[in-house]
């Protein structure tokens, strides 16, 4: 396994679920992380259970907040070695029942927000010819789903753009990957929308962290491009 000791690391979402694991685990790991979410009172939390850790409360759906986000990790830990894209936001529904802003509100934060973070830490990246880029997308970016359209659309992208990228910079010795998730236990899509399925058989967002933490203690000549990730027993 590649050490990461001391690499400065990116997480979005990470004041809660998947975000939040992800964060503690690469701390735990070594990595100076920086934590991104909108309430810095679950961001506090979450560098409490790291035990370390820079809190940015960030919205990811303004391009102004994610380039302060990068500046700040930049000027207090160094240039962005791991970006992990976690921030999510699931509604269910009928299409016809969807308004625009809904619509814009999931399009913008599971899809644009990822667009803003990989543009913001990309040339730096590239000047050093090395850093990891992983988008948490989901199995809905893979199967469309009834009542999940909107959602589905975004996750598609996320699939769609994870692809391109990483044939665009693998050149430059930067490692995009993809984690699509299965039926994880959080409290994302809200509670009315998992009431039909038996928590503890879904994943747990640790599971995810630990993906993450398998792909970017890869060593530099390979990269794990994608990774599906299912409960062992349907929920």
């Amino acid at each position: 396994m590649k050490d990461i000791t001391g690499k400065v690391a990116v997480v979005t979402g990470a004041g809660r679920g998947i975000g939040r694991a992800v964060a503690v685990e690469l701390a735990q790991t070594g990595a100076r992380v920086v934590l991104a979410s909108r309430s810095i009172t679950e961001l506090e939390e979450t560098a409490r259970m790291a035990g370390s850790g820079s809190v940015v409360p960030t919205d990811v759906r303004k391009n102004d907040d994610i380039h302060r986000l990068l500046e700040h990790a930049a000027s207090k830990f160094g240039p962005v070695d791991i970006l992990v894209n976690a921030a999510g936001i699931g509604v269910a529904g009928p299409v016809v029942d969807f308004s625009d802003s809904d619509y814009d509100v999931i399009l913008d934060t599971n899809l644009k927000s990822i667009f803003f973070a990989c543009r913001g830490v990309l040339p730096s990246m590239i000047e050093r010819c090395t850093g990891h880029i992983i988008n948490i997308a989901s199995i809905a970016g893979k199967v469309g789903s009834a009542n999940l359209a909107v959602y589905c659309a975004s996750k598609f992208g996320v699939v769609g753009f994870t692809q391109a990228l990483a044939e665009e910079v693998r050149q430059h010795g930067i490692r995009v990957s993809l984690i699509c998730p299965g039926s994880t236990d959080t409290s994302f899509l809200g509670s009315s929308s998992k009431s039909s399925k038996s928590r503890e058989k879904m994943l747990s967002p640790s599971d995810i962290a630990h993906a993450v933490t398998m792909i970017v203690t890869q060593e530099a000549n390979s990269f794990i491009s994608e990774v599906v990730i299912r409960p062992t027993m349907k929920p």
